[in-house]
């Protein structure tokens, strides 16, 4: 009989429930949900018999440490500022963790104690971070392996199948990347303008614009023969204008304002914009004047559509926000109340690599990986699977001893990648290449 893991979920978000149904059907797993709110928890685990729901509140020391030294490894699905908390209790109790978030240099600072402590500390395992990492290692390695250089790589209306904070914040990153050799850097504030076409099949035609700092990846992808570099963000064609007419009126400002707080008085969305804007007038006309005069190079029918998108969610309106300190909190409450996906609708996830390829013997060809992932209601959303399922494949291959690596990891790597891949393959999770 196998040897029961007793493995502990801090986080019950969007994503969660893919990683615990893989985890789960090992039946020497049993799993511990934490959240700070227990009833969050309480609805993730009543789905499992083997499951139990806990509260957790990450930021008290003594608390945490009591629930991670009862557990053999701890998955961290809460907000990326939170897992050097749960790293540093681990590492005091010698405890494996995994996280699907990008590895910050805080958390790259325990690589010397995990390693001491014969720990592995695997992050970047979702979506994105994640299998893009492990399928453009795959493609790289092979090009490398036929005698091959990579000249060039390029990767990758909304509703939200993960956090809409995360979302929003996302949109006021800046972006660095290679390009011809040259170092190519772009303000968040200039980010939505940066977007260009981008076409996948003949079905797809995108916006896409980078995605915060590809440079390092010529390195990580061990490419040094590379001369551009660049990951990127898509999204369909209109989000960018109307996300550049959020950011430059200021509704993505995350500072705190007084007339936001819990305590204030109630307040209108036309009122907020009417401050946001810096008028006294809450007319929809005088609001609109004010904003085409903010953004002068949207206009005609772009411009119109946005103000039709910000009519729909209500920013014109006499109705009261719910307040959040923040008018980019404020905003998120609005657009998750407007943005959820209803019944029987599903999301989409689509994935590309695009590698410009200088064969051994000199011909030029362009190699593609593309994943293209569709929600099956009522069952989890794509975004969900493709995030939730390769960190509960990399949790497993950890208790099995597959991954043996110590320190603190990502999956750039064919000895922690490969593995995954193949039971991704298993789950119906893979990746069309062509080669023309």
């Amino acid at each position: 009989m196998a040897t029961e893991r007793k493995i502990l979920l801090i986080g019950s978000g969007f994503v969660a429930r893919p990683t615990v149904e893989y985890i789960l059907r090992r039946p020497e797993n049993l799993l511990t949900v934490a959240c700070r709110r227990i009833s969050h928890a309480e609805t993730l685990a009543r789905s499992f018999p083997r499951a139990t729901p806990i509260s957790l509140d990450v930021t008290k020391e003594k608390e945490l440490d009591a629930v991670v030294s009862e557990h053999d490894l701890v998955i961290s699905l809460i907000p990326y500022t939170h897992h050097p908390l749960v790293i540093k209790s681990a590492i005091k109790f010698k405890k494996n963790v995994v996280t699907t978030s990008y590895c910050s240099p805080v958390m790259k600072s325990f690589d010397e104690e995990a390693k001491a402590n014969g720990l592995t500390i695997l992050n970047e395992i979702g979506l994105d971070p994640g299998i893009d990492h492990l399928f453009a290692v795959k493609t790289i390695s092979e090009v490398h392996e036929a005698g091959g250089k990579v000249t060039s790589n390029n990767p990758l209306g909304y509703k939200f199948s993960w956090s809409s904070r995360g979302v929003l914040l996302a949109l006021k990153n800046s972006a660095k990347y290679l390009l011809n050799g040259e170092i190519v850097e772009i303000p968040g504030s200039q980010l939505m303008q940066s977007a260009k076409p981008y076409f996948i099949y003949p079905a797809f035609a995108f916006l896409a614009y980078p995605n915060r700092d590809s440079t390092p990846f010529k390195e990580y992808y061990n490419m040094p023969e590379v001369k551009t570099v660049l990951r990127g963000t898509l999204r369909y064609q209109g989000f960018t204008s109307f996300v550049k007419v959020l950011v430059d009126i200021g509704l993505l400002d995350d500072s705190k304002q007084d007339y936001l707080s819990p305590n204030a008085s109630d307040i209108a969305w036309k009122d907020v914009l009417a401050n946001v804007i810096g008028i006294s007038s809450n007319s929809e006309s005088d609001l609109r004047k004010h904003i085409t005069r903010k953004v002068p190079e949207i206009t005609g029918e772009e411009l119109e559509r946005i103000f039709r998108g910000m009519r729909w969610l209500g920013l014109f309106s006499d109705e009261n926000v719910h307040r959040k300190d923040t008018l980019l909190d404020t905003l998120c409450a609005t657009l998750e109340e407007k943005m959820q996906y209803g019944e029987g609708e599903r999301d989409m996830v689509i994935l590309q690599h695009k590698f410009e390829i200088e064969t051994k013997s000199g011909e030029m060809e362009t190699w593609t990986s593309t994943l293209l992932e569709y929600g099956n209601p009522p069952g989890p959303s794509a975004m969900a699977k493709l995030v939730g399922t390769p960190c509960g494949i990399a949790v497993q291959l950890i208790l099995d001893g597959v991954i043996k690596q110590t320190g603190v990891l990502t999956p750039y790597t064919p000895e922690i990648n490969n593995p995954i891949i193949e039971a991704l393959a298993k789950e119906g999770i893979t990746v069309i290449d062509e080669k023309l």
